[in-house]
């Protein structure tokens, strides 16, 4: 696993699946006592939509373009614009600590984070040719969908199992709770009123493709 030592993989943490608890959770996420807690439970979300994601590649492309807009507005916006932003606020500014950069090498994460951002790139390219009817911007399409649905896979595993707990026994709780309010006011100052709720809202409409 890139970016990770083998005594980071041991025990992984038990999934949470029923969909429309981690929506109400998210709803309700002035409730969490941890900024893990919002992290976490949104990327069950993010989990929900690769998977629609992945069911998507099975499905003839022309006749799915605007499913595909949708996913890749998804992850292009809430992934990329929010979920990212506040994880650099919160544990970015850590690694200094020696306990983190001795488990997770930062060069790595950070190198995945713009990995991930070309790939979305790339499939919005490639849907908009696809718009247009340019056939061979089909097989771009599939390849870097499969890539940036093996690579988020694999980086939402390190962070939520290994990095997040780690974050939660080296941060002091009162840091924590100062993160959440960062968190609240990046998204009422930067994402919008009503911003997450429209994203929750498309993740919930992909779990039915």
């Amino acid at each position: 696993m890139r970016g990770i030592s083998p005594l980071a993989v041991g025990s992984t943490r038990e999934k949470r699946t029923n969909a429309r608890d981690n929506f109400a959770r998210l709803r309700c996420a002035h409730k969490a006592t941890k900024p893990t807690d919002i992290l976490s439970d949104e990327y069950r979300v993010i989990e929900r939509v690769l998977d629609a994601l992945q069911r998507l590649t099975l499905l003839p492309v022309n006749q799915s373009l605007e499913q595909w807009r949708k996913a890749l507005d998804f992850f292009a916006t809430l992934l990329i614009s929010v979920i990212t932003l506040r994880k650099k606020k919160f544990y970015f500014r850590h690694w200094k600590n020696t306990a983190f950069r001795a488990r997770v090498d930062p060069s790595v994460m950070l190198a995945e984070h713009e990995e991930g951002r070309g790939h979305v790139r790339l499939m919005i390219a490639a849907v908009e040719n696809l718009a247009k009817s340019n056939g061979p911007a089909c097989a771009t399409l599939l390849d870097h969908a499969q890539a940036y649905i093996a690579l988020l896979q694999e980086h939402i595993q390190k962070e939520d199992n290994i990095l997040f707990r780690m974050a939660e026994q080296i941060i002091p709780e009162d840091e924590q709770k100062r993160i959440l309010k960062d968190f609240e006011q990046h998204e009422a100052e930067e994402t919008g009123a009503g911003a997450h709720e429209k994203y929750l809202g498309i993740a919930r409409e992909l779990t039915t493709v």
